[in-house]
């Protein structure tokens, strides 16, 4: 792993608890969550749409929505805010 990589992953680590998700994260309704999570984890939306039986529109959709509801610029900041909050591994 590059020393960067290492750096950025070793500061997560670091960190013995997260922020608690802001209340916007609860706005996010239980798809919205599904997806926002498979999204962190790095999947593309061909493959979330396959693993959730739904479009690949559709899970534009949702992705675009989380997006919106938390205030995040694109799917890098996505999965900053998961980690950060310590909503995925």
């Amino acid at each position: 792993m590059r020393p960067q990589r290492r750096e950025l992953f070793q500061h997560f680590d670091s960190q013995a608890a997260g922020p608690a998700a802001p209340e916007s994260f609860g706005t996010l309704t239980a798809r919205e969550k599904d997806i926002f999570l498979l999204a962190a984890k790095g999947l593309s939306n061909s493959e979330i749409a396959s693993a959730e039986f739904l479009s690949e529109a559709t899970v534009k959709t949702h992705i675009s929505r989380v997006l919106g509801k938390l205030g995040l610029r694109d799917r890098v900041q996505l999965v900053v805010f998961a980690f950060e909050h310590r909503l995925v591994d």
